[in-house]
């Protein structure tokens, strides 16, 4: 390992981009914050900006203006977030670009880092779920590596580490089980959108929020492990695991199943994304198994969460259709936010948008982006309709 790692972090204002720094912070003579993005909180990034001296950052147009009279100009280049963000993943100087950005607008950099070598940590899933096929070709093409933050894909990254995948029979993908684990789906629509945040386990975003409460996340995290660990989909399976404690298993030809198993932190996955293939003191604790009273375990209700088994019927089908599900859950989701749908609508609007595709093998990016574009038209005109 080099003795200062220079990193990108994309998405610096959010929950992840505010633990990567936390972490960075612990280690200021180990890194070295290279860039930083945002889209809207202005705020937050110039104090990131005070602070770490980035020699650039992007940001949505709106903000500009405002950074470039208010920070050392010649010390910080101010780029715009949406046209200008893959200058900053191309920078030579960047070793690891961390993806904290939400959505599918992470594609183009994810790949254009991949493209020039870099080392990608993503927290973000959405990327690889519409294009994984074209993720994993083009980092195998340049020989980049991805090291994932998701916390189910860093456990089964860390424990698959350095075995064959013919040796693997099947992974284990956890799930918490989110807010509505142990309420009945009549009074789905009963709770509010509030309620529907308080997720028991995890503090994100609002978006990733609402679909660990549908099990749509742990829908896009199979297909995610599908691309990022080259299984089949009979390979993957969900579990339960209200207590959030195993992060995910994976088990073996011989019967071995190895599990990892960590306090619900995001910076035990990003420190190890960061410090790879190190692990170093991360001033969290670890598990104290004597105050642990249970350990549970159970199998996904999918008559009671069916975006679970659309996004496994997805999964199987491949070609464009994952790309079709994210974007129509992108909007749904949205619309429920803004309470034009009720909870149970998300799943309906989905479905009818991914039963209506017509799908493309072997996509390449302009037909995802084609896709992606079809998607969002069909489910606004589902919502408004």
């Amino acid at each position: 390992m080099k003795a200062v790692k220079n990193v990108v972090i994309l998405g610096s204002t959010g929950s992840i981009g505010i633990n990567t720094l936390k972490i960075i912070d612990r280690f200021p003579n180990r890194f070295k914050v290279v860039a930083l993005t945002a889209y809207h909180n202005i705020q937050l990034l110039k104090e990131q900006i005070d602070k770490y001296a980035p020699s650039h950052v992007a940001v949505g147009s709106s903000g500009i203006d405002y950074l470039r009279n208010r920070i050392n100009g010649q010390r910080t280049r101010v780029l715009d977030v949406t046209t200008e963000i893959t200058q900053i993943v191309t920078l030579p100087s960047v070793d690891i670009v961390i993806i904290g950005m939400r959505g599918s607008v992470a594609l183009e950099p994810f790949l254009v880092a991949l493209q020039n070598g870099k080392t990608v940590a993503p927290a973000n899933k959405e990327a690889i779920v519409v294009a994984g096929d074209l993720i994993i070709r083009e980092a195998k093409k340049y020989n980049a590596k991805i090291i994932p933050i998701d916390s189910e894909q860093s456990a089964i990254f860390q424990c698959i580490e350095g075995r064959p995948r013919s040796e693997l029979q099947k992974v284990y993908l956890t799930a918490s089980g989110g807010v509505l684990q142990d309420v009945p789906r009549a009074a789905f629509d009963r709770l509010s959108v509030k309620r529907i945040l308080q997720h028991p386990r995890w503090k994100m975003g609002k978006k990733i929020t609402v679909d660990s409460a549908s099990l749509m996340n742990k829908g896009f995290e199979i297909i995610e492990a599908k691309w990022l660990f080259e299984l089949n989909i009979d390979d993957i399976e969900v579990v339960i695991h209200p207590e959030a404690i195993i992060h995910s298993m994976v088990g073996f030809k011989d019967g071995t199943i190895l599990a990892q198993l960590g306090v619900t932190d995001m910076r035990l996955p990003i420190q190890y994304a960061l410090t790879y293939p190190q692990r170093w003191e991360s001033g969290l604790p670890q598990v104290n198994f004597f105050d642990l009273k249970q350990l549970t375990f159970r199998r996904p209700n999918l008559k009671k969460f069916p975006s679970l088994a659309l996004a496994i019927y997805t999964a199987r089908k491949g070609g464009t259709l994952p790309c079709v599900l994210n974007a129509a859950d992108e909007e749904a989701v949205e619309a429920f936010l803004n309470k034009r749908i009720s909870f149970s609508g998300i799943y309906k609007v989905v479905e009818k948008v991914v039963l209506k595709h017509k799908i493309k093998e072997n996509p390449m990016l302009k037909d995802i982006q084609a896709t992606d574009q079809w998607a969002r038209e069909e489910t606004k005109r589902l919502v408004f309709n």
